[in-house]
């Protein structure tokens, strides 16, 4: 990981995934995926926090949290209101609610990008490479 390395921002309550997209990210083939930094963050709370301290570039956004829905969080990114003044990250939805209206409801939010659950190893790859600033 160099200092120019990609920060991902994984918004996810689930350890076990959280484990998961870590590993399926650090053996990408695709270097500046391979080479991303991840952060946690179990809750939306957790989420703003990290955002308010230090620059993203792209968040991962898991919908059913503990403490709310991630549309919500998707919606203060669109509005700037949680970066503290930072550039806005891309936003990839990453939920298990596939119905056509879930879609639409997560990029009227503002999220750039969407990603069903279950997904396979190279579809997530692909979606945060799609996603990630061009170095």
């Amino acid at each position: 990981m160099t200092a120019a390395s990609p920060r991902i921002l994984l918004v996810e309550d689930e350890e076990l995934n959280r484990t998961l997209v870590k590993a399926v990210l650090a053996r990408a083939e695709v270097a500046a995926v391979r080479e991303a930094r991840v952060i946690d963050a179990p809750t939306l709370a957790a989420a703003r926090s990290r955002l308010g301290e230090e620059q993203v570039d792209l968040v991962l956004l898991d919908m059913n949290l503990p403490d709310g829905n991630g549309l919500s969080l998707a919606g203060e990114l669109a509005a700037g209101t949680v970066t503290g003044g930072r550039p806005r990250p891309a936003v990839v939805a990453v939920t298990a609610s596939v119905l056509p209206q879930d879609r639409a409801a997560a990029l009227a939010a503002g999220c750039d990008g969407f990603l069903d659950k279950p997904y396979a190893a190279a579809d997530l790859v692909a979606v945060v490479a799609e996603h990630l600033p061009p170095r």
